[in-house]
């Protein structure tokens, strides 16, 4: 199935390096990264997986959990993670989700129907497994983003990207282009000046529609 944003996810079935669970149970009460891969030990991935294990003490400090997926096997996954590891000089210690059958690809529409893994594959022949999924505590879909094989991901930009969602998730605010977290958020249309003087405080009318204030 294709997600769409405010889907809940299919509460999927995973093998990892790190177990076997349901998606559901892994997300729990956490806002949740999924970052998928075509293939293990290639060189674009590994600097990715890299930065994602880098960046371990900023997930935990937004309650985020994160798991990657490749189209390996669990054993191509445990020897991988060294050379993460290696790369990096950081812990991997997020479970990669073993989909060396499709099925999480397929379920979530990450390839076409009839994709399948030739012999001897490269990480061509899955090319289009490149894609974030955040997902929000209720396992509702908040975001995706897809990459072409050529372009590694900004990590940065995906930090941002969730502290964006946490900043308006079931608030009446939105962020403007190129906002970071701490600096001020737009009210939403759905508050007049007045409720949303009474909610927020002190609002800046920049534009009758496009009215800013601090970040709750």
């Amino acid at each position: 199935m294709a997600l769409r944003i405010n889907d809940i996810v299919p509460n999927l079935d995973l093998k990892t390096d790190l177990g076997e669970f349901k998606l559901h149970d892994f997300i729990g009460d956490n806002w949740t990264i999924l970052f998928s891969h075509p293939k293990d030990f290639t060189p674009v991935c590994t600097t990715e997986f890299g930065a994602v294990a880098q960046l371990s003490a900023e997930w935990e400090k937004r309650g985020t959990k994160v798991i990657g997926l490749s189209v390996d096997g669990v054993d191509e996954h445990v020897e991988w993670k060294a050379d993460i590891e290696k790369f990096s000089g950081a812990t991997a210690g997020f479970p990669i989700i073993a989909d060396d059958d499709l099925a999480v690809s397929k379920a979530l529409d990450m390839l076409p129907a009839d994709a399948y893994l030739p012999d001897g594959r490269t990480a061509a022949d899955s090319a289009s497994v490149r894609v974030v999924f955040i997902f929000s505590p209720d396992k509702k879909l908040q975001l995706s983003m897809t990459y072409p094989m050529s372009v590694g991901r900004n990590f940065a930009e995906v930090l941002r990207a969730l502290d964006a969602l946490q900043a308006t998730y079931q608030t009446p605010i939105a962020t403007p282009a190129n906002w970071v977290a701490g600096q001020d958020v737009i009210v939403a249309l759905s508050l007049n000046d007045e409720e949303a003087k009474a909610k927020f405080g002190d609002i800046d009318v920049k534009l009758p529609y496009l009215r800013t204030t601090r970040q709750p």
